[in-house]
């Protein structure tokens, strides 16, 4: 049976406007959820990654705010807690939606971690804003005491900035894959991966920020996926976005995005990402790229909707 990795973006839980409460994000995970089952429906094992990026900021404002009383909790600590909590509300939402469609699997969170390199440059250059806002002396504050990069953020005060260094191996991959064996849908890489390193023969924890994107990319090819699919906030990739040219396509080839990227075409901050996760995932040999909205999904598998990404020009028709 062919393995399908499904991406979901932060679009899925926690809507513009919204306090994230959990049952927002309950009534949020809805259309999703019905997505990823018909992916399943369609022949798929299925694992399913996320981001984290609000939640995780969320569980650092907790743990600052409750300092004083408990002691706080570390970077990769509140990525480790998301995993599990967001994990907890997809599982129940998945199993009700299969078992709604008669499609009664086990479904379970793989709290994962994601081994990343000492060496890595992004070390050197924290990139990646966390946390709560802080006014300028607060932020001085936590830069001599924490020893944190503090930058500012948008004119609405600092924020800590980690980095974002590149994943190098899923670490719970073989269980990841004993789980699949036996017809479970996975739910694993939550928000990137715990990012770890190694101190000297054992695993520790480092604080940093995995992009998600990546992550999952890293994990089709690990698992040798037949489907790479990101699901995001718009239903196609759109070129000259913005502007009065704009126009969505429907077919991309690798050579095609990689030129179009190198152009500008894909902004940092929102599609270019997606889009390099899905080249690294061709061309080490994966088959299919799909990017698409959580509502379109069920189509795009057949082609109808959303953007399909393959390797070469023939492989479009």
């Amino acid at each position: 049976m062919p393995t399908a990795v499904v991406a979901i973006g932060g679009n899925s839980l926690i809507k513009p406007g919204e306090r994230g409460t959990l049952e927002e994000q309950r009534a949020n995970l809805s259309v999703t959820c019905e997505g990823i089952a018909a992916v399943m429906a369609a022949g798929y094992r299925v694992v399913v990654t996320h981001g984290n990026g609000p939640q995780v900021g969320d569980a650092l404002l907790r743990s600052e705010m409750a300092a004083p009383q408990v002691p706080p909790l570390t970077l990769d600590a509140c990525v480790a807690e998301t995993q599990a909590t967001i994990g907890y509300l997809l599982q129940q939402m998945l199993q009700e939606t299969l078992q709604r469609r008669g499609l009664r699997r086990p479904v379970v969170t793989m709290v994962t971690q994601v081994l990343v390199s000492r060496r890595d440059p992004a070390w050197r250059h924290p990139t990646k804003p966390v946390g709560p806002f802080f006014p300028r002396e607060e932020a001085e504050r936590h830069r001599g005491v924490q020893g944190w990069t503090m930058m500012e953020d948008s004119q609405r005060g600092y924020r800590r900035v980690v980095p974002s260094p590149e994943p190098k191996a899923i670490m719970e991959l073989a269980a990841i894959q004993g789980a699949l064996a036996h017809d479970a849908l996975v739910i694993a890489c939550g928000g990137g991966g715990i990012p770890v390193v190694f101190k000297r023969d054992r695993l520790v924890g480092i604080d940093a920020v995995i992009d998600k994107d990546r992550a999952s990319s890293l994990l089709a090819w690990e698992l040798e996926a037949e489907l790479f699919l990101i699901s995001t906030g718009v239903e196609q990739v759109a070129l000259n976005y913005g502007t009065p040219q704009e126009h969505a396509v429907a077919n991309l080839s690798v050579p095609e995005a990689r030129r179009y990227l190198r152009e500008g075409q894909f902004a940092a901050g929102s599609m270019g990402p997606k889009i390099e996760a899905a080249l690294a995932y061709l061309e080490r040999g994966g088959r299919l790229a799909i990017i698409t909205s959580p509502e379109r999904i069920p189509e795009a598998l057949h082609g109808m909707a959303g953007t399909r990404i393959v390797t070469t020009e023939d492989g479009k028709k």
